[in-house]
């Protein structure tokens, strides 16, 4: 696995979302964040050691196993909420990536409020108004 393959990989599953934040990091939600949707996974595209090249959510059972791995740790910032990382790309086999990504994408969305699941079963044109009208109110306020 790699940035480019795991980036693929990531956006071929449902009502995903990709933002760059945070420098060069890709972040993968599960609907967008301006509905209400919830980070699932982080790639750094600079590949800094510290954080990991990528990073996702694990759920309490997963996470204890894969920090016993060799090069996977506790995801910094993110530790609390079962979140874990890898120093390398060849920490996983590819196949173990796409399963620890697809996992990761299911916790998160098991996670999102009724209100959210609703709004990411409606078609994008819905989506993008509802966002509009959202971001209308936020700026009528403030």
């Amino acid at each position: 696995m790699n940035a480019e393959r795991a980036r693929e990989f990531l956006l071929t599953l449902p009502h995903v979302v990709e933002t760059m934040q945070w420098g060069d990091n890709l972040v993968y939600w599960v609907g967008d964040k301006r509905l209400g949707g919830k980070m699932f996974a982080l790639v750094d595209l600079a590949g800094e050691m510290s954080h990991g090249v990528a990073c996702f959510a694990a759920g309490p059972e997963r996470f204890h196993e894969l920090v016993e791995r060799e090069d996977v740790f506790p995801a910094r910032y993110l530790a609390r909420a079962h979140w874990v990382a890898s120093r390398q790309w060849n920490a996983l086999r590819d196949s173990e990536w796409r399963e620890e990504f697809t996992a990761a994408h299911a916790i998160i969305y098991e996670k999102l409020p009724k209100r959210v699941k609703g709004w990411l079963e409606l078609p994008a044109k819905e989506q993008q108004k509802l966002i509009r009208e959202r971001e209308a109110k936020v700026s009528a306020k403030g």
